[in-house]
């Protein structure tokens, strides 16, 4: 946890050896060092101030396995980081079970210990996360999270017409929730006690589409070897939701019409009118006025599927939501894989506000999903999150739309270059720390830098 005391202080127990490398890095990041020699003598330590991490090497006398989980137990105990003589698959599992923010090979590499002290101190205070929902996932109680006005004007509509049987059509950018809405529009209205049926239309087959939206009888086509039944009949007395309607070919567009206006579908291979009770909710992000204008989109198609309208904004319009996502998300995942997650540092926070997020929501539901795996001890810092190239919803979604901040035509040393800049630019110069975040060695930064003719930052001087 977060220590609370104004200067920066280190407990330490390691032989006495190991105890002057270890001081000798903290005192040079501005952390005071407070070294112990027996198990004892930190136990009672801990009870006496809160502090900014605790270094246990398990080569010191009478240290074990147990000794580490109940020091990450103690409340003031802070960051834990373990040292060990050598490396190993135990070990390493241990420090996942200990919540160790690193696990150093002794002897301990003075720069290594450095910059992982300074990124501690770097990382600022801790938000604590809420508590694991309840709702989402459990009772089927679908979650929308913000603040914002765009947002409270979604949730509004949604109030609105929930027990309605009006037809809505969800237009968004991809990633910005359209099903989590649907599922809403379901929960809130009369018919929550009925199915909901989802089906992608952009995901079939345009052969296979009418079969599935439909149905058909046995003997319809080769292969249709027993009556089917579709998804407006699965549906019956609950929701459709049809996501991607802007990729329906016009001759399915004119029979979703006619069961829309009609009430009935008619199976392929069948000849009988079926009735239907069905709440229908489109969803697309692509600008039906546009493919209405190219003769792609039926007009009549949209004008019944959007009774109401519901636009949802990107995630960049609503930057306030991105705090409330990513503390949602943080306790969402710490219950699914039963972490013990407790705060998000505020460098962290602020990374994530920062992020461009042309995948939306979606995007950074993986980042933080990742970021919750990743987590070592019960706090997530920046060095937890990738955002951006490696994040595969992020690098997908802006090699469509050309968001990724790099024209298609820039070369893969310019980009390197210029990314190796902005690390440098937002770590200060910091050489140690711009080399984990970029997960190169040290000397390899400095020869990148030297090949792309980056000046060496000045000297940094300590964290205070």
């Amino acid at each position: 946890m977060a220590s609370n005391v104004a200067t920066p202080c280190l407990l330490t127990l390691a032989d006495p050896a190991v105890a002057d490398v270890i001081g000798q890095a903290a005192s040079s990041a501005g952390i005071e060092v407070v070294a112990t020699r027996s198990l004892r003598a930190l136990l009672e330590k801990l009870t006496e101030r809160a502090w900014t991490a605790t270094l246990v090497s398990l080569a010191a006398e009478h240290v074990d396995e147990r000794t580490a989980l109940r020091v990450s137990e103690e409340a003031n105990s802070g960051a834990l980081i373990l040292t060990a003589p050598a490396v190993s698959l135990e070990r390493a599992l241990l420090m996942e079970r200990a919540g160790a923010v690193a696990l150093l090979r002794e002897p301990v590499d003075p720069g290594q210990l450095h910059a992982r002290l300074a990124m501690l101190l770097d990382e600022g205070p801790e938000v604590g996360v809420p508590d694991p929902p309840e709702t989402d996932g459990r009772r089927g109680e679908p979650v929308l999270v913000g603040d914002s006005p765009a947002m409270g004007e979604v949730f509004e509509t949604i109030a609105r017409v929930a027990r309605s049987p009006a037809t809505v059509l969800v237009t968004g950018e991809s990633g910005t929730g359209k099903e989590v809405v649907a599922r809403a529009l379901h929960w809130a209205g009369d018919r929550r006690s009925g199915p909901f049926v989802a089906v992608n239309c952009a995901a079939i087959p345009e052969h296979l589409l009418e079969s599935e939206l439909f149905g058909h009888e046995r003997g319809a086509f080769t292969g249709a070897v027993a009556r089917r039944v579709g998804r407006f009949e699965r549906a019956h007395a609950g929701t459709l939701f049809l996501d991607e309607i802007g990729d329906m070919s016009l001759v399915l567009q004119a029979k979703v019409l006619r069961a829309l206006e009609e009430r009935v579908v008619e199976r392929v291979g069948g000849n009988d009118n079926i009735p239907v009770d069905v709440r229908v909710v489109a969803a697309t992000n692509q600008e039906l006025s546009s493919a209405m204008a190219d003769g792609r989109f039926r007009e009549d198609l949209y004008y019944r599927l959007a009774v109401v309208e519901i636009d949802l904004p990107p995630l960049r319009e609503r930057r306030g939501d991105v705090r409330l996502l990513a503390l949602h998300f943080g306790a969402y995942f710490a219950r699914r894989y039963d972490k013990p997650l407790a705060a998000i540092t505020r460098r962290a926070l602020q990374r994530l506000e920062t992020a461009p997020w042309p995948g939306n929501v979606r995007e950074l539901r993986n980042v933080m999903d990742r970021g919750v795996l990743l987590a070592q001890g019960p706090t997530i810092r920046t060095g937890d999150l990738r955002i951006g190239a490696a994040s595969p919803t992020g690098s997908a979604h802006a090699g469509r739309s050309g968001a990724a901040g790099y024209a298609a035509t820039t070369s893969l040393q310019e980009v390197e270059s210029d990314h190796i800049r902005r690390v440098l630019l937002s770590l200060d110069g910091h050489m140690a720390r711009a080399s984990t975040t970029l997960g190169i060695h040290r000397n390899t930064l400095a020869r990148k830098m030297k090949e792309y003719g980056i000046e060496p930052p000045a000297t940094p001087r300590a964290t205070p």
